[in-house]
């Protein structure tokens, strides 16, 4: 049954997200609440315990980088809402393939914009010469940042393959 909304919730997040560019709370909100309600009637204050455990580490994962300015705060419910549907340690390893998976659709997307060569001298510059204390980097050559994709994306596939693959990290 928790697969099933689950399911549910990642289909409709990913749409909203790639066509609208948000997350909406009228599907992380409910998630949220019937992972808590769930789990409490099936095993009490252990199930209690497991959902809740789980939404709090998933809302910790991405709260840094949205305080950052990094992503939206529907990101950040999401990955909350499956950890209160799947558990701490299942949304650890969907944290864990969607940073991966985040990590290889920004460098493509970066290797469109910027072309290679430019990619590979602010990598050196950036981690070599001055041991990554640059502020910006810069997307464009107007020097304008303007970098972002729907991260939605990256959650879905990391909590699909989280799924498929277990914990295979």
């Amino acid at each position: 049954m928790v697969e099933i909304v689950l399911l549910f919730v990642l289909l409709f997040c990913l749409i909203t997200d790639i066509y609208n560019r948000k997350i909406l709370n009228v599907v992380t909100i409910p998630a949220i609440l019937f992972g808590l309600i769930y789990f409490t009637t099936e095993s009490g204050l252990e199930g209690l315990w497991f959902s809740f455990s789980g939404f709090i580490f998933g809302l910790i994962l991405l709260l840094i980088p949205f305080m950052f300015g990094g992503m939206g705060a529907g990101d950040v419910k999401l990955m909350a809402a499956i950890g209160a549907l799947m558990g701490s340690i299942f949304v650890l390893h969907a944290f864990f393939f969607t940073a991966i998976i985040g990590g290889c659709i920004s460098l493509i997307i970066l290797l469109r914009r910027m072309g290679i060569k430019q990619v590979a001298t602010h990598m050196f510059v950036t981690f070599f010469v001055f041991r990554g204390q640059t502020k910006e980097m810069y997307t464009s050559p107007e020097g304008k940042r303007n970098f972002s994709f729907p991260y939605g994306v990256a959650i879905v596939s990391g909590t699909l393959l989280a799924y498929i693959w277990g914990g295979y990290l």
